[in-house]
C-alpha cells in the first residue's frame, strides 16, 4: 500500500480537488482494508475485496481511488442512505466492517487548529491527524450479498415486455405474469422527448 499522502494525492487527482471528503475516504478506507485484512486492494486481494458506500459525495471518489472497487467492476455498490459510511467486506473471509464519519468530529476539528478561521481549511487539516476514536464509528458487521450482485458474467438477461430493454443481473420485475424492466413497473426516471426516438 502507498503512504496516506500518496494515497490522498491520488484521490484528489481523480476528484478534481482537494477536501476533507477525501481525507475521510481515504482513512476510511485504510481502517476498513486493514480490519478486514486486505493489504494490496488494487493488486493480489482485489478479487477478494467488496464495497458498499452509503453517500454519492466526496468521500465515495476517495474510498474508490484508495481500493480499485468501482461500479463497473461490481465491486462496489451504492445503497441511496445519505450517511458518511461504507462498509468493507473480505469476500474469502465473510469479515466485514462499516466505518461511519462522526458528525462530531466536525466541531472538534477546532480543538486541533483553532488558529485556521475557516471551518472547511480546518476540518481538512484536523482530519488528517484525529484519533480515529473521534474522526469514525467503527462496526463489525456481517453482509449477506445476494449471488446478482457479485462482480462477474450477468447471471441472467431478459427483454423487457413493454418497452423492449434488456434487463441484467435479476432485476426484472414481474407484474401479472409480465416481465417488466424497473422503469415500466415503476415508473421512469425520464420522459421521452417527441420525435426523438432513432430506430
Amino acid at each position: 500500500m502507498k503512504s496516506f499522502q500518496e494515497l490522498l494525492e491520488e484521490s484528489a487527482t481523480i476528484h478534481g480537488h482537494l477536501c476533507a471528503g477525501q481525507v475521510i475516504g481515504v482513512r476510511m478506507s485504510l481502517i476498513g482494508l486493514k480490519l478486514i485484512g486486505i493489504h494490496d486492494p488494487k493488486g493480489g486481494d482485489r478479487k477478494k475485496l467488496y464495497v458498499l458506500v452509503e453517500i454519492d459525495r466526496c468521500a465515495t471518489d476517495a474510498i474508490q481511488s484508495v481500493t480499485g472497487c468501482s461500479l463497473g467492476k461490481r465491486s462496489m455498490r451504492w445503497k441511496d442512505y445519505g450517511v458518511m459510511a461504507a462498509t468493507f467486506v473480505n469476500l474469502e473471509t465473510g469479515q466485514a466492517v462499516r466505518v461511519t464519519a462522526r458528525e462530531e468530529s466536525r466541531e472538534l476539528a477546532k480543538n486541533y487548529f483553532p488558529a485556521i478561521a475557516g471551518k472547511y481549511e480546518r476540518q481538512l487539516e484536523a482530519y488528517r491527524i484525529m484519533p480515529l476514536q473521534e474522526l469514525f464509528m467503527i462496526e463489525h458487521v456481517q453482509v449477506d450479498l445476494a449471488p446478482e450482485d457479485m462482480p462477474g458474467r450477468p447471471l441472467r438477461r431478459v427483454q423487457c415486455q413493454d418497452c423492449g430493454d434488456w434487463v441484467q443481473d435479476c432485476r426484472e420485475v414481474v407484474t401479472d405474469g409480465k416481465v417488466l424492466c424497473r422503469g415500466c413497473a415503476n415508473g421512469k426516471y425520464y420522459r421521452p422527448v417527441a420525435g426523438s426516438t432513432s430506430s
